[in-house]
């Protein structure tokens, strides 16, 4: 049955701007202009496939007003200079060509132009800050923090901004506003948020001055007030233009509250906006931090802030944060805001609108919540998506119909098989896919029980198998004979990881579980040996687990074992990588005082960086032990023992062990059918492990490939 959204597909409007529906793509910087900040070929696509996709609004992420100063991003959209009206322009026109309307969201970094930092350019800052430590250099791998903080980069200046500089801010973002209409762009929407220059005026926590951009809320918002009353002057009092705001500073206790944020959208609303975008800011010096405000890991964590600013002012209210769009469709409906804004979403699904307007929402590839296109942003990369292959790949990973279709054999029913099928499939091809289990999903399923935001990936892949035109062979061992018998042209080898337990001391004892054991265990898949481990009233969550729907199981089994999990009280895991750290949270949150010990210095390599900063502190109040450097680590009777980074011997108790390390990639099956003479392709965990994100884009990578 379709699903009705009655609000979200109404015609809305931002000042004298119609907009075709209330979804709109959130502002955001993704790295993918040219060198020089002009607007080529690959931003032009990845905006064109969201206008494709059925937005009404685009909003271009961060376009420097001072670039190159003031940039936060090496490959930041630019709108300084005449120079880049050219680019601009081109890629309204290809957004226009599907009826979307786009807009440019004025920039200057101020305190956190990165571009500034690194090229010994003094950050314009309203007063010397506020300088706190925190934790957040403690959640980056060595690489991460290699690749955002060069070591020989010029040493770091402020400059406290002048009168005279204030005025110079001012007349860029209002040159900027006017290449903005002149470029053909619908509307501009002010920067006001997330720590830049604006922002850390508006604060008072940041804001220090003692002049008249300082001291009262009035003061500090002056200076985008200013801004506001000069771009209405150099535009006109017809073309679009709005602010986003900040409704708190989380992680501060001194900073902008929501009170703030009401009266500062008031002051706005007479300066000349059409609308406010409510969105927030946090204290950048902890790492869980940067996933509670702009990008929130809570669902819904804006609603209630865009509410109370909606109720202040009588012009439009645009917020994002992590809303379902049946959610959305009923807070519009009782006047909570009036546009609903997506980032993640949409990278992970452009065509959520379209799916929206169709009535056919369970078709949306889903968000999972990762962080993996965030995180990009933060080591200076182009942005990417772990779900959605395609999301700045627009033209090089699309399904184009084949002229020569072919007969190919996907091995292996998890995220890589079941996508890599589907887009075979899709591009024409004729798909068989052979899982030698009773059911789709592979590794994802035990992911979906550890981290439930992977459960909707799995149902997803699992109807978009049953909504292709894929033959799907379940209980079906792949042998070369079968292969040949079928007559296949190519065969992919999707069957993952080999997980061998590590060469560590006592491994073999009663009380120790391998990744797989584990697995096995909470998915109800024991065999005799991982039987003769455990006590017959064990394998209760196994039966529960077997005689239940197979899109019920993994929410079952997170909610049987809260109550009932057979594992000790003290469990220690071996490995500090995405699945050690995952899996501790899910035993430390049952219960169990859990210890993760690893050799590597730093923990969570697999999980983005924004993710880990966050599960980081997660597992701090669950109350995780996490030690690191540790050497020559042995499992003795009920015990680990280690050496620590001192050189100290050390044990723990332990009454059971799960090892969480030893996955390697496997090709031995693929070589086997090569040797047989089948031209053979391998993709996923079995080329090394690469989880989410390596499964699809593997498959997409090889799907284009072929034929």
């Amino acid at each position: 049955m379709k699903k009705h959204f009655s609000q979200l597909v109404k015609p809305g409007y931002i000042g004298k701007m119609v907009l075709k529906n209330r979804m709109v793509v959130m502002a955001m910087g993704v790295n993918l202009a040219e060198e020089d900040g002009t607007c080529g070929e690959r931003i032009i696509d990845f905006h064109e496939r969201q206008a494709r996709g059925g937005a009404g609004l685009i909003v271009l992420g961060s376009a420097g007003v001072a670039w190159p100063d003031g940039g936060n991003q090496p490959r930041q959209i630019a709108i300084s200079e005449d120079r880049f009206i050219p680019g601009l322009s081109a890629l309204a026109e290809a957004a226009h060509r599907h009826g979307a309307k786009v807009a440019a969201q004025l920039h200057h970094g101020g305190m956190v132009a990165a571009e500034d930092r690194a090229r010994g350019r003094p950050l314009w800052v309203p007063s010397y800050p506020v300088v706190k430590q925190g934790d957040v250099q403690d959640g980056f791998l060595e690489s991460e923090l290699s690749a955002m903080f060069n070591p020989d980069a010029p040493e770091v200046s402020l400059r406290v901004m002048t009168r005279e500089d204030i005025d110079t801010l001012v007349d860029r973002f209002a040159a900027a506003a006017v290449r903005a209409r002149s470029a053909g762009l619908d509307g501009v929407e002010i920067h006001g948020g997330h720590g830049y220059v604006i922002s850390d005026f508006l604060s008072p926590l940041s804001n220090q001055r003692d002049d008249e951009y300082g001291g009262s809320l009035e003061n500090r918002a002056r200076l985008l007030l200013d801004i506001i009353r000069a771009i209405r002057e150099a535009v006109g009092p017809d073309y679009p233009l709005w602010c986003k705001l900040d409704s708190g500073e989380y992680g501060q206790s001194e900073g902008i509250t929501l009170a703030d944020a009401r009266a500062t959208a008031k002051l706005a609303e007479a300066a000349g906006v059409d609308a406010i975008t409510v969105s927030a800011r946090h204290d950048t010096s902890r790492g869980a931090m940067h996933s509670e405000s702009n990008i929130p890991h809570r669902p819904e964590w804006l609603v209630a802030n865009a509410a109370s600013i909606k109720a202040a002012v009588r012009i439009p209210v645009i917020t994002s944060g992590r809303i379902e769009p049946a959610s959305a469709d009923r807070h519009i409906a009782v006047g909570d805001f009036d546009f609903f804004g997506m980032g993640r979403k949409l990278l992970a699904d452009p065509d959520l609108p379209n799916k929206v307007l169709a009535g056919t929402p369970e078709q949306i590839r889903p968000c999972v919540y990762c962080y993996c296109c965030v995180s990009q942003i933060y080591v200076l990369k182009p942005v990417k998506c772990a779900v959605n292959p395609e999301t700045a790949f627009e033209r090089e990973r699309a399904l184009v119909t084949t002229s020569n279709s072919k007969h190919i054999a996907v091995i292996g029913a998890g995220p890589a098989g079941m996508e890599v099928a589907r887009r075979l499939a899709q591009r024409g091809h004729r798909v068989t896919l052979l899982e030698r289990g009773d059911r789709l999903g592979g590794t994802l399923e035990f992911a979906s029980v550890a981290y439930p935001a992977n459960e909707r990936l799995l149902h997803w892949l699992r109807r978009q198998m049953q909504a292709s035109a894929v033959e799907v062979r379940l209980n079906c061992t792949a042998t070369p004979e079968l292969l040949q018998e079928m007559g296949v042209d190519e065969v992919v080898v999707a069957t993952g990881a080999k997980r061998t337990m590590p060469e560590i001391p006592g491994n073999n004892r009663d009380f120790v579980f391998s990744g797989d054991e584990m697995r096995a265990l909470v998915l109800g898949e024991a065999d005799e040996g991982l039987r003769r481990k455990l006590s017959s009233t064990t394998l209760t969550l196994g039966r529960l687990g077997a005689t239940t729907g197979i899109t019920k199981r993994p929410v079952l089994l997170r909610q049987v074992s809260k109550v009932w999990m057979p594992l000790g009280k003290n469990v220690v895991i071996i490995g500090a990588e995405l699945v050690g750290l995952e899996l501790a949270e899910f035993l430390a949150e049952r219960g169990r005082r859990v210890t993760v010990i690893d050799t590597t210095a730093r923990a969570g390599k697999g999980l983005y960086l924004v993710r880990r900063m966050r599960l980081l502190e997660e597992l701090r109040h669950l109350g995780v032990t996490l030690l690191h450097s540790a050497r020559d680590i042995s499992i003795d009777e009920r015990q680990v023992s280690y050496t620590n980074y001192r050189g100290q011997r050390r044990a723990l108790d332990a009454d059971h062990v799960v090892v969480a390390k030893g996955a390697t990639g496997n090709t031995q099956l693929a070589d086997s059918l090569r040797e047989r003479g089948l031209v053979t392709h391998t993709i996923g965990d079995c080329n090394g492990v690469g989880y989410i994100e390596g499964a699809m884009e593997s498959a997409a990578e090889l799907a284009v490939q072929i034929g």
